[in-house]
């Protein structure tokens, strides 16, 4: 009666950039737990590598091979690939980030990290609402960072965006709460992914990295899945505006 249901049988989620890093770890854990997928990603291959690894696990996957920065092509082709089911879970994973200091950036720097970043998260969002408002339940999750939270060393743009993140997860759980679509996000430290895998294995950096860190280690994928499955799962379903940050503890440090 006080467990939680956790499990996701025969929904529908979306799961931007869902073939690498955080977004497959998402994708995986969401088909373990029952879900259907619809994974969007640039990469062909890597889409066809994780649809069989979502098949593997008894589930289905569509796939959209599309950049989220051309969200109005994206929607059409959900449109076209959910055959008419409603969709549950909505992840904006998809994210960049190009690390350049402020007196650096340069303008193409900057929309490409925008566009990739936020504006796809808000205009995707807006989307995946006019479906769920039509039955009045649903759920987005956001990926943010702790650099929205805090500040980094370099990547002030990729920064902004990820604070706007969320600003933007608050405001959108109070304009749509009235529907019952809970709005959330996870703020993640380093992870171990193919995506960090280069900056891991310099010793300085991962010093650094782990100064800042109360755990003194470098976060497992499997330990960032549990976040999103609370968020997605019935077991979430009185939390809405929140961000959980799943960091070992680096946005509580203090010098």
């Amino acid at each position: 009666m006080y467990l939680p249901n956790f499990r996701l049988d025969g929904q529908l989620s979306v799961v931007t950039g869902g073939t690498k890093g955080i977004g497959r770890a998402i994708a995986l854990a969401f088909a373990e737990s029952g879900s259907d997928i619809i994974l969007i990603a640039r990469n062909k291959e890597a889409l066809l590598h994780t649809k069989k690894e979502i098949e593997t696990l008894g589930r289905k996957a569509l796939l959209i091979q599309a950049d989220v920065a051309d969200y109005e092509k994206i929607t059409d082709q959900v449109e076209e690939v959910r055959e008419g089911r409603f969709i549950d879970v909505w992840v904006n994973n998809a994210g960049m980030n190009i690390r350049s200091e402020a007196e650096n950036v340069t303008e193409a720097e900057w929309n490409q990290i925008v566009s990739t970043n936020m504006k796809s998260a808000f205009f995707l969002s807006q989307f995946a609402a006019t479906i769920m408002k039509k039955r009045e339940k649903g759920k987005i999750i956001n990926i943010s960072s702790v650099g929205g939270h805090t500040a980094l060393r370099t990547g002030v743009v990729y920064a902004m965006t990820k604070s706007a993140l969320i600003q933007m997860t608050k405001n959108l759980a109070m304009e749509w709460g009235k529907y019952q679509i809970n709005v959330n996000a996870i703020g993640p430290w380093y992870f171990k992914t193919s995506l960090t895998e280069e900056l891991l294995q310099n010793e300085e950096y991962v010093d650094a990295i782990l100064a800042r860190t109360p755990l003194k280690r470098i976060g497992e994928l499997k330990e960032l899945t549990g976040s999103a499955l609370l968020l997605a799962s019935e077991a979430g379903s009185y939390m809405t505006g929140q961000t959980l940050f799943v960091d070992g503890g680096m946005t509580i440090y203090g010098f």
